[in-house]
C-alpha cells in the first residue's frame, strides 16, 4: 500500500478500495479527489465514462488498499466536549485546540463544540471562542446543552447554574455567537420552554429535548412545536426537525404505566419529525438497547454521537468536565460529587465499531454518524458522504473498523 501520508505529486490522486456511499458499498470502488474536493466515487470501471481520462491516471498519486481496507466519509459528530485531554466546556482556547485536533485525527472530521451549563459569563465567554474556531473551519458551530434544563435529570450538569427558559439570557448568547449556535438542549416541562423554542427556530437553531423529566405529552407537544417552528424558518441548510439530546439518559426511563418523554421521542423519530442522539458507547447504553432503537426508528431518524469529554483517547484517571472534577475507571467517567455519568470516553468511530458489534448493519451505523448529521447540520451538500462535490473527508479502516488513515479537506492528517 502507497503511504497516503506523503505528499502527493499533484493536487489530483485516487483511492482504490471498499467505498462506502451513501447507497451501499462498491467493491472495486475508486475515489478521486482535487483539491479540497470529491471529484469522483464510484466503481473503477466507470471512471472514465465521467470525463476522466488516460491522463488523469497518470498525475495522480495512486493509493491501492489491501483486501479488507474500506474508504469511508469522516464522521460526523454533533454532541462532543472535548478529547485528549481538551475540553469545549472550559472555554480555554489551548484546550478547545487540543481537542479539536486529536478528533480530527481520530475520524471526526465535523465537529460541533458542546459546552455545558455553566454561568451567562463563562456561556458567552466561550461561545465568542468557538465561534472564532468555527469562522476558521475547525468547528461545525456550537452545542449548547444547557442551561435550560431538569435539576431532577441534570446528570453531570452543575445545578447551581441551571435556569429556567430566559428569553434575553438566549437572544444574549445568539448574539453573540454570529449565526454559530446550531443547537441547544432544554426541558421542555420548563416555564417558557414554548418561547424558548419559538426563540432558537426563528433564528434557525435547533431545538433539542433533553435533561428532562418531563411527561409524554409535554414531550410530544414541544417537539412537534418545534418541528413546526423549524419547517417554517426559510433558513438555508436547517433541517427542519427537531433531535433528542443522548436518548434515555438525562430522562426517566420508559414504564408502562408511565412512559415519560421516551415513548414521545420514539414516537416522532418513528414518524420521521425528530432524530434521536445515541451514545452507543456501550456504557450510556445497553448494545440490545442501541440494537431495539435501530430496529424500532430507523437508520434516517437516529445520530450516533459520543458525549465525549475531555478523557477520550486517554486513560483511567482524573480529568476535568469544565468546573466539574470526573473520575475516569475502566473507561467510564463518573462525576466525582455525585457518580453520575459524566460523558463519554470513545471516539465516534469506536461508537461506529459497537453499535454494529451489537448488530446494527454496518451501512445503518455508519450512516447514523455521517449522513444524519450531516443534515442535522444543513451540510448535506459539504460533508457527510463520498460524493463528487462533498470536501475531501476521508477514512480509511481495516476489516475490523480500526483508523488506519484520516484526511480532511484534501489533507493527511499523519
Amino acid at each position: 500500500m502507497t503511504d497516503p501520508t506523503t505528499e502527493p505529486t499533484s493536487v489530483k490522486f485516487l483511492i482504490q478500495g471498499a467505498l462506502a456511499t451513501e447507497h451501499g458499498i462498491i467493491e472495486g470502488g475508486l475515489l478521486a479527489i482535487d483539491g479540497d474536493r470529491i471529484v469522483y466515487a464510484g466503481r473503477v470501471d466507470h471512471f472514465d465514462e465521467q470525463g476522466f481520462g488516460p491522463e488523469d491516471l497518470d498525475a495522480a498519486n495512486i493509493i491501492s488498499l489491501p483486501a479488507g481496507h474500506r474508504i469511508l466519509p469522516g464522521l460526523v459528530d454533533i454532541h462532543n466536549h472535548g478529547g485528549n485531554g481538551g475540553d469545549f466546556p472550559s472555554g480555554d482556547e489551548a484546550s478547545a485546540r487540543t481537542a479539536v485536533d486529536f478528533l480530527h485525527r481520530a475520524g471526526t472530521t465535523t465537529l460541533l463544540a458542546s459546552m455545558v451549563t455553566a454561568s451567562p459569563e463563562d456561556l458567552l465567554k466561550g461561545i465568542g471562542l468557538y465561534a472564532a474556531m468555527t469562522d476558521e473551519g475547525l468547528l461545525a458551530g456550537i452545542h449548547l446543552e444547557g442551561p435550560f434544563l431538569s435539576h431532577a435529570r441534570c446528570g453531570a450538569q452543575n445545578p447551581a447554574f441551571l435556569l429556567e427558559p430566559d428569553l434575553d439570557l438566549t437572544a444574549a448568547l445568539i448574539e453573540a455567537g454570529r449565526g454559530t449556535i446550531t443547537t441547544m438542549t432544554y426541558a421542555p416541562e420548563l416555564p417558557g420552554a414554548a418561547d424558548l423554542v419559538d426563540l432558537l427556530t426563528s433564528h434557525g437553531i435547533t431545538p433539542s429535548v433533553g435533561h428532562t423529566d418531563s411527561d409524554t405529552a409535554t414531550a410530544a407537544e414541544s417537539l412537534e412545536r418545534a418541528r413546526e417552528g423549524l419547517d417554517s424558518t426559510g433558513f438555508d441548510g436547517v433541517s427542519g426537525r427537531p433531535t433528542v439530546t443522548h436518548l434515555f439518559n438525562g430522562m426517566p426511563p420508559m414504564h408502562h404505566r408511565s412512559p415519560g418523554p421516551v415513548a414521545a421521542c420514539l414516537r416522532a423519530a418513528g414518524a420521521g419529525h425528530a432524530a434521536v442522539e445515541l451514545v452507543a458507547d456501550n456504557t450510556h447504553l445497553d448494545p440490545e438497547t442501541v440494537k431495539t432503537v435501530f430496529a424500532l426508528v430507523g437508520a434516517s431518524n437516529i445520530v450516533l454521537v459520543t458525549d465525549s469529554m475531555a478523557a477520550a483517547g486517554l486513560a483511567d484517571g482524573q480529568y476535568m468536565l469544565g468546573p466539574s472534577p470526573v473520575t475516569v475507571s475502566e473507561g467510564v467517567a463518573t462525576l466525582d460529587a455525585t457518580g453520575s455519568i459524566a460523558g463519554g470516553t470513545a471516539t465516534l468511530l469506536d461508537v461506529v465499531r459497537r453499535t454494529t458489534a451489537a448488530g446494527v448493519k454496518f451501512t445503518d451505523a455508519l450512516k447514523s454518524a455521517t449522513v444524519v448529521p450531516a443534515a442535522v447540520l444543513g451540510l448535506t451538500d459539504e460533508v457527510g458522504a463520498l460524493r463528487r462535490g462533498l470536501r475531501a473527508d476521508v477514512l480509511i479502516v481495516d476489516s475490523e473498523l480500526h483508523l488506519q488513515h484520516v484526511m480532511r479537506a484534501g489533507a493527511w492528517l499523519t
